[in-house]
């Protein structure tokens, strides 16, 4: 008779999660992008490298952009999560991922929540950012479809508009 090894503990964690108070129950080596993706199934945050070199998993936490495949859920406890599903109010897209689409800063789509997750966080901090700073804010996000110069255009209008 062939032992299974026992299951990786489990306990309830406890985030907010766009807007509303979740508590999922997940084992203590579970990651966001897994929690988000599977246990949540929210979809919208893509999952790219799994080594934290391709930004399209950024999320905020706290509305700083954090890697979901780098971080485990358990790290989100009492914390305020955002995902690209949270950022639309009423039906509507917000004024980055509207400025994304009138831009055409998409191709693939692959990396745009990413790109949107980084941008939304740029412009809580910096409401005018300039251009070398909004290369520096998306610097961690790979696009594999665009020169980045429509990403980039796509920011300042959103900042047009803040």
């Amino acid at each position: 008779m062939q032992m299974q090894p026992d299951a990786p503990p489990a306990a309830p964690r406890r985030f907010r999660l766009n807007g509303r108070d979740r508590s999922v129950t997940v084992p203590d080596h579970a990651l966001l992008i897994d929690t988000l993706r599977e246990t949540l199934r929210l979809t919208g945050t893509k999952q790219g490298c799994d080594g934290g070199e391709c930004g399209a998993c950024t999320v905020l936490i706290d509305s700083v952009p954090r890697l979901a495949c780098l971080t485990r859920t358990g790290e989100c406890e009492g914390r305020v999560v955002e995902t690209i599903e949270g950022l639309a109010r009423q039906g509507r897209m917000n004024r980055v991922q509207r400025a994304f689409h009138e831009q055409l800063g998409t191709q693939c789509g692959y990396c745009t929540p990413g790109m949107v997750m980084a941008a939304e966080a740029l412009l809580r901090r910096v409401p005018h950012p300039t251009e070398p700073e909004i290369r520096a804010a998306l610097a961690g996000n790979l696009c594999r479809c665009t020169g980045y110069v429509k990403i980039i255009a796509a920011v300042q209008a959103a900042a047009g508009e803040g």
